[in-house]
């Protein structure tokens, strides 16, 4: 019968946060908006280039909506995108639903794939470190994982494109190249090294912050009676610790795989990996605004979805927190 506030408790906090999430996107499109409004030059004149006419200029400006006022311009873009209308790439002269769509499917995939290594490995070392504090394994990936931390992802790719695709190896493909109408999943090997690069550019601040619960965890007086019980350390470590230790963790894992998002544009142009990353960059390059401005809304719509997902899972697996909602 207790369980029956526990249920209305959780989705009030869902439409909280939900509601919350909403305020801080919209913030976002005003953010992205007047930092791209803001940007110096003609967008007609940089589509069309140095020879255009004044007609032309003047015809292009009224097709995208460039003489309305700003906020008019504002109100246009943003009602388009509340009815799933990202806009006209002004590069492609295509919509940009249709230009980014397979690009956000292949970055979406390498996401998934970093996630998946990363956070179990994180996890796993973070969790045997503490185990073994103050031991050399435990010293060892300290200076392992500040080393990784302190490197910038395209260092980390720069090195594992010299080590395993050119100079050293050659047992991978230095370039990341897929196909436009190929699904990812049908290049894994051409995946492998992004893969890495994005495992060792999140792992080290989820294991450095699993190892500081669970040092804190291991030490409690319930872990402590686990082991006066008889019960094997393994037992003790993987049962009784881990899930108590993991709940500060998951707030780190759902920001790191929220900085994906944002670092992927980088590790995807070093391997011309056709993502949302070369999307950006050629968008950018090209003073494409609606392509810049629907990525940069993604973007941050990826940052709200991961993070109501992680308050969510540490609530379900922090009994206290599960209590404050009932």
């Amino acid at each position: 019968m207790r369980r029956l506030p526990l249920l209305h408790g959780i989705p009030g906090f869902i439409v909280r946060r939900s509601a919350l999430g909403l305020v801080t996107l919209f913030l976002v499109s005003l953010v992205v908006f007047a930092a791209t409004q803001a940007l110096p030059g003609d967008p007609a004149r940089a589509i069309l280039g140095r020879e255009a006419t004044p007609q032309s200029l003047a015809a292009l400006r009224q097709q995208l909506h460039l003489g309305q006022p700003v906020v008019q311009q504002y109100t246009h873009w943003l009602g388009g995108i509340l009815h799933g209308n990202l806009g006209q790439s002004l590069a492609a002269n295509e919509p940009v639903t249709k230009l980014i769509g397979n690009r956000i499917e292949n970055s979406a995939f390498l996401m998934l794939l970093a996630a998946v290594f990363s956070v179990p490995l994180a996890i796993l070392l973070g969790s045997v470190a503490a185990q073994r504090r103050d031991r050399p394994f435990d010293h060892a990936t300290s200076i392992v994982l500040l080393a990784l931390a302190a490197l910038p992802e395209f260092v980390v790719a720069i090195v594992l494109v010299v080590l395993l695709g050119t100079t050293v190896f050659q047992v991978l493909p230095a370039v990341s190249l897929i196909p436009p109408q190929s699904a990812p999943w049908q290049h894994l090997k051409e995946l492998v090294l992004p893969t890495i690069a994005l495992t060792l550019a999140v792992s080290p601040y989820v294991a450095r912050i699993m190892r500081a619960s669970m040092v804190e965890v291991l030490e409690s007086d319930y872990v402590e009676m686990a082991r006066l019980k008889g019960l094997p350390e393994r037992t003790v470590l993987w049962r009784h610790a881990l899930p108590n230790g993991i709940a500060p963790a998951i707030q780190v894992i759902a920001l790191n795989l929220a900085y994906l998002a944002g670092g992927i544009v980088v590790v995807e142009f070093v391997f011309g990996y056709p993502g949302i990353g070369g999307a950006f960059v050629d968008a950018v390059s090209n003073r494409d605004l609606p392509v810049v401005q629907a990525l940069a809304v993604l973007i941050a719509a990826a940052y709200v979805v991961l993070n109501l997902i992680a308050d969510l899972a540490t609530i379900m697996v922090s009994p206290r927190l599960r209590t404050s909602l009932s």
